[in-house]
């Protein structure tokens, strides 16, 4: 609250008026209401029955009204923002005004006890994962048989809701993290991908629709795997990074050049936090990704081991070869790839073949989903 409210005042200023107070802290100020309402609530029916120890404890009202209502329903609203509040804050911790805001404003204050707006941010989700925990000790206190199963059951309810928000937290992180590599990731059109193909100047407008960058914006694809590799071309040692995803393999050309393909200023694209560390520093120097050949399906992608004895001969360290089939089982493409250690290449082909056997499996099972399809009626 004091990071929240000094910002509230300093808007009322005209200071960080950019700064957008929900993106950072969500509903903050209705949580703070419902969780302190709960706790006044909460410990006068104590202080009720000690005073008078006539009185029964009746913890059921007290429970019902705050967790059957909204109080978990409000912790969900402020977590299922706090990845997207992290990544708004770590960019505005480039700005020298709100740096002076942070470090000068708030974190001197006594009662922060030295603690970062990040470290503190995180706090009501500490929060919700304790309420379990309570319900659980009230119910072993209790004796009523009607209020011991009704705790019991609204113990599993909040339970199965945090369950429910740590799904929805992943769903949210890939999310962002998907719409950070659409930023990054280019997509070259094929002739300025492959000189072989030519297209007359006239005929290039009809054609540069490109839904490949597209392909991530699918909200159940995952990325398994992911690093800087090098690439052996017929004349040079190519810098590349590739992504292993749940369904394809993409090889892409690093460029550290300042403008990315279509002129824009990749400097400026925020960082996500959940890309790879060695990424982020990447993007965060200007750097960006050409897809340097077709995304290889899992399910056309052959990985072979280079011999040690051709590593002695041609100098190969740590290598492995990656071949594109077409569907005809035609090699279109091959790829020698090397790690920069033994154990990298190691995990590269182990995550892989991974890949590539539970993508086989998820394919079956669909598969034979498709033929257990009920039978048309004559009607249809």
């Amino acid at each position: 609250k004091i990071f929240m409210n000094t910002l509230k005042y300093l808007q009322s200023n005209e200071f960080l008026l950019d700064v957008d107070l929900w993106r950072l802290f969500a509903n903050l100020d209705e949580l703070n209401k419902k969780s302190l309402s709960f706790l006044k609530f909460f410990f006068e029916t104590v202080k009720e029955h000690i005073s008078k120890s006539d009185s029964s404890m009746d913890f059921s009202s007290i429970l019902r009204k705050f967790f059957q209502d909204d109080l978990c329903q409000t912790h969900q609203i402020y977590c299922l923002n706090y990845t997207s509040a992290v990544f708004y804050l770590e960019n505005l911790k480039q700005r020298e005004d709100f740096g002076i805001y942070l470090k000068q404003w708030c974190e001197q204050n006594e009662q922060c006890k030295r603690l970062h707006l990040a470290e503190l941010l995180v706090a009501p989700l500490h929060r919700l994962t304790r309420y379990p925990l309570l319900l659980k000790n009230i119910w072993k206190r209790s004796t009523d048989k009607t209020e011991k199963g009704f705790i019991h059951s609204l113990k599993e309810k909040v339970e199965k809701s945090i369950r429910d928000l740590e799904g929805k937290v992943k769903w949210l992180d890939n999310f962002q993290k998907f719409r950070q590599l659409q930023e990054v990731i280019i997509w070259p059109q094929v002739w300025d991908r492959d000189k072989r193909f030519f297209v007359p100047e006239c005929l290039k407008q009809s054609l540069r629709e490109n839904s490949s960058e597209n392909i991530l914006s699918s909200a159940n694809r995952l990325l398994l795997h992911e690093g800087r590799l090098t690439l052996a071309e017929s004349t040079r040692l190519l810098e590349v990074y590739v992504f292993l995803f749940d369904d394809f393999l993409l090889i892409t050309k690093m460029k550290r050049n300042k403008k990315k393909y279509g002129g824009s200023d990749t400097s400026l694209i925020p960082v996500c936090p959940s890309l790879a560390p060695e990424l982020q520093s990447f993007v965060r120097e200007g750097g960006f990704c050409t897809v340097l050949d077709q995304p290889i399906p899992l399910d056309r992608l052959i990985l072979k081991n280079v011999d040690p004895v051709h590593i002695t001969v041609f100098s190969l360290r740590n290598a492995f070869v990656i071949q594109h089939e077409n569907r005809y089982r035609q090699c279109i493409a091959v790829f020698l790839l090397q790690a920069q250690t033994e154990t990298a290449k190691k995990t590269w082909m182990s995550q892989i073949e991974m890949g590539i056997s539970s993508y086989t499996i998820q394919h079956e099972i669909k598969k034979g989903t498709a033929f257990c399809c009920p039978a048309e009626t004559s009607e249809i």
